[in-house]
């Protein structure tokens, strides 16, 4: 059994942040459990692109307004508490926040945790085994 608080988690190498958003993340992939688990935040008035293409996420919000707009179909969605997205197909997204958001998200396959996003907002795909994060 895990049991973790975002509180242990705050200042670790669990806490990533970038630019306008912060991720805290509770399960990695070498918790060995098959997804990752993250509460990430973003401050209002800021906009970010991104797209997952080794990655399904799921998107929970539970604080917070924008829009997130399919940037593959040019569709777009008003989002606030008790929304949820997922990115099934790989979708290159953009969120615009308007009022800080709070989300849950899980990532399949699961994010070691060192990802960073590269130019085009994509983590890469790092293998994770016994524990260990590997190229």
């Amino acid at each position: 059994m895990i049991v973790r608080s975002t509180e242990e988690i705050t200042g670790t190498e669990r806490d990533v942040a970038g630019t306008g958003w912060r991720s805290k993340r509770i399960v990695l992939g070498g918790d060995g459990v098959g997804f990752s688990f993250h509460e990430t935040t973003i401050e209002a008035g800021t906009v970010h692109e991104f797209h997952y293409r080794n990655h399904i996420e799921a998107v929970w919000l539970v604080e917070g307004e924008g829009t997130l707009t399919d940037l593959d179909n040019d569709v777009r969605y008003e989002l606030r508490p008790g929304s949820m997205y997922l990115l099934d197909g790989h979708e290159r997204h953009r969120l615009e926040v308007r009022v800080g958001m709070r989300m849950m998200c899980v990532f399949n396959p699961p994010v070691t945790g060192q990802e960073v996003h590269d130019e085009d907002g994509v983590y890469p795909l790092v293998a994770v085994g016994n524990g260990s994060a590997a190229e």
